[in-house]
């Protein structure tokens, strides 16, 4: 079952929100996106309606693991479910970002089946 709530597509590369946006679009979802961390952390705080959060892991300024720290450390923000979305697939990546404060891991290229099964998940 989906939520009516927002998807949050954080990336810096703005082929990549393209490409998400519009298979989570074509199934449904509502999505807001953001061009890097600085921005999706400041669309989060201003709107109450973010049901999870898609993160880039490398990113300039500031990267997602960072951005992951901010976001848990922010009682307004800090149960909202997070998907690592990376292009970092070496071993113990997910292991990292699982550590970092997400909830769940998909490698570049995106399994589509698989973030939509993670993302049914995290949005009940």
């Amino acid at each position: 079952m989906r939520s009516l709530k927002k998807i949050l597509l954080v990336d810096d590369d703005r082929r990549n929100i393209f490409a998400l946006n519009a298979v989570l679009k074509a199934r449904g979802f509502l999505c807001e996106t953001a061009s890097g961390a600085f921005q999706g952390i400041e669309k989060l705080n201003r709107d109450n309606d973010i049901g999870i959060i898609l993160m880039d892991i490398m990113m300039p300024g500031m990267d997602g693991y960072e951005a992951i720290a901010r976001i848990r450390g922010n009682r307004a923000t800090a149960e909202i479910p997070i998907i690592a979305v990376t292009a970092q697939a070496m071993a113990g990546d997910k292991e990292r970002c699982l550590a970092a404060g997400a909830n769940g891991y998909v490698s570049k290229p995106v399994d589509v089946d698989l973030l939509m099964k993670l993302l049914n998940e995290h949005l009940r």
